[in-house]
């Protein structure tokens, strides 16, 4: 599976930055998440329960990062492993830009996904309405997380992805084959 889009957060791009690599926020607003543990400065263990379709599993994962720009972009690798339910690898490009006046940013992803075992079996179409329904999920959250003045106002609302984002797609992926993200480094 491959996937580009863009989600613009109503935040400035630091604070974007550093909340994409704070686990807390991050296991706060990714669905389903169970755990995200640091193993070295560029390497991080998930865990997620997931449901796609009939296939409801726990997931645990790897998410490798490279090429760090930081706050401008980065790499993600990740894989996972459902046991019965299947498997997740894949790559994340992300990269993150002022929005007009540096009080929104614009948060680009490519992802290139491979999913197989039971997860496979489900199809791509309910694959891709979990995926983006967790990106959905994940993005409502994390923007009100990162941006919770302007959430409750109502006066700024994120621009719906057009895919799904890199970061929930990875971790959709890992979920939905062992499943996000996100995160940025």
């Amino acid at each position: 599976m491959d996937m580009t889009g863009e989600q613009r957060i109503p935040t400035g791009q630091q604070a974007v930055w550093e909340a994409l690599n704070d686990l807390e926020v991050l296991k706060a607003c990714i669905p389903g998440c169970d755990s995200i543990e640091k193993i070295s400065a560029t390497e991080h263990q998930v865990t997620l329960t997931v449901a796609v379709g009939p296939v409801k599993a726990k997931f645990k994962g790897k998410m490798h990062l490279g090429d760090l720009d930081p706050p401008h972009s980065y790499r993600i690798g990740f894989e996972g492993q459902g046991g019965v339910a299947g498997f997740a690898k894949g790559e994340a490009k992300v990269s993150l830009a002022p929005d007009g006046d540096d009080t929104h940013t614009l948060m680009r992803y490519t992802v290139h996904a491979q999913v197989g075992g039971k997860l496979a079996q489900v199809g791509s179409r309910l694959i891709d309405a979990a995926a983006k329904k967790l990106a959905g999920d994940f993005f409502t959250a994390f923007n009100a997380r990162v941006a919770p003045v302007a959430a409750e106002a109502g006066a700024v609302a994120a621009k719906p992805a057009a895919a799904v984002p890199f970061w929930v797609w990875a971790i959709a992926a890992i979920v939905t084959l062992a499943a996000v993200f996100f995160a940025l480094r």
